[in-house]
C-alpha cells in the first residue's frame, strides 16, 4: 500500500514537471517565432500580412485559421485581380473607412484623430477599436503590429466561443451584440468563409469549427483574466459587445465590397 502510495505522489510530480516544462518550451517555442517573424512582418508591404499573423494566432491559440481569415476580410477585405484580399493598414474613423498603402500613412492618420479627441476608429487586420480595447496596448502603434493585432482578436474570438460554443456565432458576436447588425456581418462572414482560399497551399492545417479549444487558449484565456471588460463575469452587456463600434448605420461591415 505505502509503495502504490509513492507510486501515485511520483507520477503526479512527474506529470506537473512534465506539464510545466512542456509549457516553457512552448512559450519559448513561440517568443523565438516571433522575434524571427517580427523584422519581416515589420517590412511587409501589406499584401500577405494579414493571413501571415492569422496563421500565426492560429496556431497559437487553436481558434481555426479559416475563422480568422474570414474575420479577417470581412473586416477589411478589398478585390484585387478578383481576389478579396485582407489589408493591415486600414482605419475605420468613426464610421469612414479608409485603406492606406502604408503603414506609416495609415498610422498617421490614426495618431492624427488622436490628436483631435477622436476615440472611436478601427485599426489593422482584424480592426479593433480603440475606444474600447485601446487600454490593452501600449499605445495606437502597437495597436497596429499585425502580430499583435491578431493575436488580441484571436483571444477575443476564443472567449466568444467559450460563451456561444459556435465559431459562426463568435463571428457575430465579434461584431455586435445586436442580433439585427450581428446576423447581418454572420452571412457576410459565412459567404467570406465558404469562398476562402484554399488552406493547404497556404501551408496551413484547416480545423473544424467544431474542435475543443486547445489547452494554449485555455493557458491564454487564464493568463488574461478579466482583460477584456465586455466578457466579465458578472458584466452587463448591452449593444455593443465587439471589437467593431456599431454607429449610426445599419451594421455593414467596414469594407462592404462584395465577393
Amino acid at each position: 500500500m505505502k509503495k502504490q502510495k509513492f507510486f501515485n505522489v511520483l507520477t503526479r510530480v512527474f506529470a506537473s514537471t512534465f506539464q510545466r516544462l512542456a509549457w516553457r518550451i512552448a512559450t519559448l517555442f513561440t517568443c523565438l517565432m516571433f522575434a524571427m517573424l517580427s523584422p519581416a512582418l515589420a517590412q511587409s508591404t501589406g499584401a500577405d500580412t494579414c493571413d501571415r499573423v492569422a496563421r500565426i494566432a492560429a496556431s497559437e491559440t487553436g481558434v481555426p485559421v479559416e475563422v480568422l481569415m474570414a474575420i479577417t476580410r470581412t473586416e477589411t477585405g478589398r478585390r484585387a485581380n478578383g481576389v478579396l484580399a485582407p489589408w493591415p493598414w486600414t482605419v475605420n474613423m468613426e464610421g469612414t473607412g479608409k485603406w492606406f498603402d502604408t503603414r506609416e500613412e495609415a498610422l498617421a492618420f490614426a495618431t492624427a484623430g488622436l490628436k483631435t479627441g477622436k476615440r472611436s476608429f478601427d485599426v489593422g487586420c482584424f480592426q479593433l477599436n480603440y475606444r474600447w480595447h485601446g487600454e490593452h496596448f501600449n499605445d495606437v502603434e502597437h495597436m497596429f503590429e499585425p502580430l499583435e493585432n491578431a493575436r488580441y482578436a484571436a483571444d477575443f474570438l476564443a472567449r466568444l466561443f467559450s460563451e456561444t460554443q459556435s465559431w459562426d456565432s463568435a463571428a457575430a458576436a465579434y461584431h455586435s451584440r445586436t442580433p439585427k447588425y450581428a446576423n447581418k456581418y454572420k452571412a457576410r462572414y459565412k459567404q467570406i468563409l465558404a469562398n476562402l482560399p484554399d488552406l493547404p497551399k497556404l501551408g496551413v492545417v484547416a480545423r473544424s469549427a467544431g474542435d475543443v479549444i486547445s489547452p494554449r487558449v485555455a493557458a491564454v484565456q487564464q493568463a488574461r483574466v478579466n482583460a477584456f471588460p465586455l466578457l466579465r463575469k458578472g458584466a452587463q452587456v448591452t449593444g455593443m459587445g465587439s471589437l467593431v463600434p456599431l454607429g449610426g448605420g445599419d451594421g455593414q461591415p467596414l469594407f462592404g465590397g462584395g465577393i
